[in-house]
């Protein structure tokens, strides 16, 4: 899945690590990512929250997308900083799925993100 997410790929992020409803992706915030404040803009946050998230719910055999997801933000980061986000499965009913995503910066918690997954029916992560 992640060979074809071109949006991710594009802010700069890279896969760190996947397994089982575990993923974890980071991110260099860039000058393009910083908001009138000189803080990174909270989209770009999120967005590596969401990654990290869609690649630990899509470990699985079938292909899910986001039902849900909120996020909250702790710290301000800026230009130059790595951002890493670990996506942790906290349990699947059914169709359904629920993750919890810690974005760090060092030792810092930057934002706390959950997601709520469901199941589609699609082709697992890895075939075409």
């Amino acid at each position: 899945m992640f060979a074809d997410d071109v949006a991710s790929k594009n802010l700069g992020i890279t896969l760190d690590e996947l397994g089982p409803g575990y993923a974890r992706a980071s991110m260099r915030i860039t000058e393009l990512m910083v908001n009138g404040h000189g803080i990174t803009h909270g989209g770009y946050v999120f967005i590596l929250a969401d990654t990290a998230f869609a690649l630990a719910c899509n470990s699985h055999a079938d292909a899910a997308v986001a039902a849900r997801a909120d996020i909250r933000f702790l710290r301000p980061t800026r230009e130059g900083d790595v951002l890493v986000a670990e996506s942790v499965e906290r349990g699947r009913f059914g169709r359904n799925g629920i993750y919890d995503v810690t974005v760090r910066c060092g030792d810092d918690v930057v934002a706390e993100f959950r997601g709520d997954s469901r199941t589609f029916g699609g082709r697992a992560v890895g075939e075409r």
